[in-house]
């Protein structure tokens, strides 16, 4: 599991957004031919490939507040929020900047009547993948996810490529 943000390469204030991504893609189960959309109302990256279908977009980056809030008996770390943070800053990108990240595979089921939601290990299998196209200049952060309900705390690498679009 990854988690996802991207930033206009052009203005870093444009930043991706859960928000605008849920209004205009009318669903928060994003797959295949949607897009991600950015705080400025611009498509940011599409999604062209994805075998999985099982993707949040509800939840921050994990944090130290996070480990502690809810893993108070395990050991605390910075997690995906400051692994984007340290990652993003050569960019003038500041903590305050990071939106809701894209969290690729993790499985966060909303309950239909409660609308309350649960964190669950991933339901992917080896193989399985997302390919996005980007739609304009990005600068892109990407962790792999070490929240224990998330993944066991398996602090598992993730695979990525980036091609260059053919001119």
């Amino acid at each position: 599991m990854s988690d996802l943000v991207a930033f206009s390469a052009e203005d870093r204030r444009e930043a991706l957004s859960n928000g605008r991504t849920f209004d205009y893609e009318e669903t928060i189960r994003l797959s295949r031919g949607d897009f991600l959309w950015s705080n400025r109302s611009r498509k940011m990256l599409e999604i062209v490939e994805d075998t999985a279908g099982s993707h949040d977009f509800l939840l921050t980056p994990c944090s130290v507040d996070t480990f502690t809030h809810f893993y108070p008996d395990k050991p605390v770390h910075r997690g995906c929020f400051g692994n984007l943070a340290e990652a993003l800053a050569p960019y003038g990108i500041e903590e305050a900047d990071i939106p809701t990240a894209f969290n690729v595979f993790m499985n966060v089921p909303v309950n239909a009547v409660t609308g309350k939601i649960e964190v669950k290990p991933p339901v992917t299998r080896a193989g399985d993948l997302i390919r996005f196209r980007a739609r304009m200049p990005l600068v892109i952060g990407m962790t792999a996810c070490s929240a224990y309900a998330s993944n066991g705390g398996s602090f598992k690498p993730i695979d990525y490529h980036v091609q260059r679009a053919s001119a």
